[in-house]
């Protein structure tokens, strides 16, 4: 079995560098049964994948972490060796202490637990600056022993500025990064390697499409091939990036080296992310209780295989070719919303939804 490889956060807690992402179980994959989800955990423990990453908003991510970890203290006569990642995502609103409080008590009582590993906060919309507020209070938290990390997720390089020059420590920043989105290349991992903060990356592996199975591959189109809100979401950011035939092309030089490393295309696209500037961990989609869908071996192989400049270079060379997403996000954004509030169709893919922020 391959070990785990693993990094410390700036308040101490260390985690996994492949984290189990939980987005999976908010219900826009499918009916979710929390039990078997619970059950399903284990394994991926077993296999020293102990770091999992949940939100407030994503269905009932955060109580089935909670029966899963009662249920393995019951067994035990210590708690199990896991590291829970969640995120508070409010409605904008008034933001005083109790707020913060009362929210951070919620996921307290769903997971089971006496102090939160991290809360990754997220806001949506930057002209209402109470998010300074809220962020002051969960620094208080923090001092006072009820979260370990304060971290964030979908924050801008402009706004991580903002908050780290009123002095409040931030462990990491999840953000939407891949081979088809590198954003956060531009300005942000500069400034995080400065500043001591982690990137977290989810849809490192687009949902599904960065795999074998569409390797050659007619582009899928419709709902019924499009089957789940990530595969939705990240074919519109294929789009964007450079279209279905360009995709192939990269599909085509990840299979390549995939087969001279001995190991799967998502293993390269792991790979790749994993080893850029500031990034301390990828996050991995889990379908928890979904028979079939478990890739732990898969994933354990992403923690062992190297690239070699060769590989890179054939790599960017697909890439130096596809469109700049950050000039492609303002173009979109001057024709819709530059930062979206929350609705019944965003709460439920919650803060993975505001991708289209520049980095």
């Amino acid at each position: 079995m391959a070990q785990v490889p693993k990094f410390r956060l700036a308040g101490g807690l260390e985690i996994c560098r492949i984290l189990n992402g939980m987005w999976q179980v908010s219900g826009a994959h499918g009916p979710v049964d929390p039990e078997k989800a619970a059950q399903a955990m284990e394994p991926y423990v077993n296999a020293g994948l102990t770091t999992f990453d949940m939100a407030d908003i994503y269905g009932p991510a955060e109580e089935i972490f909670g029966r899963f970890y009662s249920q393995a203290k019951s067994r035990s006569s210590s708690p199990p060796p896991v590291q829970a990642l969640t995120k508070w995502v409010p409605r904008p609103g008034p933001m005083d202490r109790k707020v913060v409080e009362k929210a951070i008590q919620r996921s307290l009582d769903r997971m089971q637990v006496d102090t939160l590993d991290c809360v990754q906060f997220h806001w949506w919309d930057y002209n209402d600056k109470r998010y300074l507020e809220a962020l002051g209070h969960l620094a208080d938290l923090r001092q006072e022993g009820n979260i370990r990390e304060l971290s964030l997720t979908n924050f801008d390089t402009k706004r991580l500025e903002e908050i780290t020059g009123k002095g409040i420590c931030i462990s990491s920043n999840q953000v939407q990064y891949s081979l088809i989105d590198r954003r956060p290349a531009v300005h942000m991992e500069r400034f995080c390697l400065d500043q001591g903060i982690q990137l977290l990356t989810y849809g490192t592996l687009g949902g599904g499409l960065l795999t074998e199975k569409y390797l050659g591959r007619a582009e899928p189109k419709s709902r019924a091939e499009l089957n789940t809100a990530s595969l939705g979401k990240y074919k519109n950011v294929v789009d964007m990036w450079g279209g279905w035939g360009l995709f192939q092309e990269l599909l085509a030089v990840l299979d390549t080296v995939a087969k001279a490393r001995g190991g799967s295309v998502a293993n390269v696209a792991t790979r790749y992310i994993l080893d850029r500037p500031a990034v301390g961990g990828v996050i991995v989609g889990c379908r928890l209780g979904v028979s079939g869908a478990e890739h732990i071996e898969d994933t354990l192989r992403s923690c062992t295989l190297e690239l070699r400049p060769e590989d890179v270079s054939a790599i960017d060379g697909v890439l130096q070719r596809s469109r700049d997403l950050i000039r492609a996000s303002s173009e979109t954004a001057e024709t819709s919303t530059a930062t979206r509030r929350p609705n019944a169709r965003t709460q439920r893919g919650g803060a993975r939804n505001s991708h289209e922020r520049a980095l």
